[in-house]
């Protein structure tokens, strides 16, 4: 894989600063190791990769935190419009964690809200009024749910109008239970772009039979590593995950 990124065209992230997206819809496609090695060979003339410091898969660590009713699983697994999620994402080479509310409407739009913090308390007072402001849910019933260790290949199209990341060596580890679960050669593909603009890329999933597949990160490590989650909604899914996993 690591021979493979070099053959991209760089892009930094000052280049990067149009491409926030940070209104935008997104979509999601599920495939493995394999596959992903054929799509990058097809985009390596059409995408830039992002690189910082000289690295272009990059290790991110992410813990979720929901209510102790786990409510915001539940939102997600009901199937309702206008839900939330709650995380603290690290962004491992530099260091650098970021408190984030994401918001998704009934139009399918997310919207996402972050600051920078140094750490995960969720009572001190910079966090607790950024959450007041954007959360839905009282800060006093929040409490670490997952945490997820993963690679991310960012690419951007070269009219700079999508992003495109592209997460493997998917690891879960539940904050309540303790479970772990390694997802093996899963492969996360997820378009990001402000409303409905030309992608190259989708000629390309379509080419590999890669077709767009929901995969909430939170959700489906939640319902793979605590039996006590409701998730009739999602049984398919964890089927056909299941079935990625174990491919040789």
């Amino acid at each position: 894989m690591t021979e493979l990124l070099k053959t991209f065209a760089p892009i930094s992230l000052e280049q990067m600063s149009g491409v926030k997206l940070m209104n935008r819809t997104d979509t999601k496609f599920v495939t493995t190791t394999e596959k992903l090695q054929q799509l990058l060979k097809m985009a390596q003339e059409d995408y830039y990769v992002q690189e910082i410091d000289g690295e272009r898969n990059l290790e991110y660590d992410t813990t979720y935190f929901d209510t102790t009713q786990f409510d915001m699983y539940c939102q997600h697994q009901y199937n309702h419009a206008n839900r939330q999620k709650i995380r603290f994402r690290t962004y491992c080479i530099s260091g650098l964690q970021f408190m984030e509310v994401k918001t998704k409407n009934n139009h399918g739009r997310t919207k996402k809200k972050r600051i920078e913090v140094s750490d995960m308390d969720v009572h001190e007072a910079v966090k607790r009024n950024f959450l007041n402001q954007y959360l839905h849910y009282g800060v006093d019933t929040l409490r670490p749910a997952l945490n997820n260790h993963f690679s991310r290949i960012t690419l951007v199209n070269k009219a700079k109008t999508e992003r495109l990341t592209i997460d493997s060596h998917l690891t879960f580890r539940n904050m309540v239970n303790g479970t772990q679960k390694d997802m093996g050669n899963l492969v996360i593909v997820e378009l990001k772009r402000d409303g409905r603009v030309p992608s190259p890329i989708l000629d390309m999933l379509r080419q590999l039979h890669i077709h767009p597949h929901g995969f909430s990160k939170y959700c489906m490590g939640s319902a793979l590593t605590n039996p006590q989650l409701p998730c009739n909604r999602f049984k398919c899914k964890l089927i056909e995950i299941n079935k990625i996993i174990h491919t040789a």
